[in-house]
């Protein structure tokens, strides 16, 4: 499920921001470099100060005839920032700029290809990971953020195969199983999903994403009472995941338990209104 109502299926790798490191000494030591830092956000500063210093970096390269791969990496930094802010027109325009100067830079055409994901231009974003992948097919980040277009897109076979290469690429990341169990899940592969969440939760059993996966597979399944031991353990870790508070109301329903399902769903709306609609989207209803 997309967005808040479903956390971790596809926010850590498969929407992730790869930051381009411009290469600094460890303490500043003029202003430029004290730029560079915090474009880097090497000290994990906040946005705005980060967003400043790649646009200093960026005004005066302009004036000065600075590197161009200093100038491409300044202009992706800063259109991470903008995408990290939603700001995601004016996330695309410093990745066009950035991709304009260093074309063979896969990084910033993985990063255009998120922001136009976020925008819900899944055909415009796959053309940007289908040129990342092209620059290095080594780089499992596009190979993640494709298979999220094809499962909006409702091609669940494309991003199963996505995931299986980023799986190749990175096996000891929970989030990329924890993306194939989801996508099986949906594609109603249930045995393949609770493989790939039962993996994704020995990786990482302490992250509420994996259990509230495996919780929705069980639904799908009509498994109520292993889904709401899932659901009960993912909320342990994240009290307010709209989609384990709508999933465990809803088992609790099919169970009898109407005053408490009721109360779960209504939690879960608080959070995310369109939880409801999102659900029903894949079945659950």
């Amino acid at each position: 499920m997309q967005g808040s109502a479903r956390r971790g299926v596809v926010c850590g790798v498969a929407s992730a921001l790869m930051v381009l490191w411009l290469g600094t000494t460890a303490a500043a030591q003029s202003p430029r470099l004290k730029n560079i830092e915090l474009c880097n956000d090497v000290r994990r500063t906040s946005p705005d100060s980060q967003m400043s210093a790649c646009t200093a970096l960026i005004d005066a390269g302009r004036q000065s005839g600075d590197s161009p791969r200093l100038l491409a990496i300044a202009h992706n930094n800063r259109g991470n920032v903008y995408t990290g802010k939603g700001e995601y027109d004016r996330a695309i325009r410093d990745y066009d700029q950035s991709i304009k100067i260093d074309p063979k830079n896969a990084k910033s055409f993985n990063n255009r290809g998120v922001a136009y994901q976020k925008k819900g231009e899944h055909d415009r974003a796959i053309e940007d990971f289908d040129e990342a992948i092209k620059l290095d097919s080594g780089y499992a980040s596009p190979f993640v953020n494709r298979a999220e277009s094809h499962r909006n897109k409702g091609d669940y076979q494309r991003a199963v195969r996505d995931y299986d290469e980023a799986i190749r690429l990175q096996p000891a990341s929970h989030l990329v199983w924890n993306g194939r169990c989801w996508t099986r899940a949906l594609a109603g592969a249930f045995q393949a999903a609770l493989a790939d969440c039962n993996e994704a939760l020995r990786l990482q059993p302490n992250v509420a994403a994996p259990w509230d996966s495996r919780g929705f597979t069980y639904l799908k399944m009509a498994q109520w009472d292993s889904a709401l031991a899932d659901y009960g353990s993912a909320l342990r870790l994240d009290p307010r995941l709209a989609s384990s508070l709508y999933g465990r109301g809803f088992a609790k329903l099919k169970k009898g338990d109407t005053t408490g399902g009721d109360a779960d769903i209504a939690a879960a709306r608080a959070i995310e209104p369109n939880i409801i609609a999102e659900f029903a989207r894949y079945g659950v209803q």
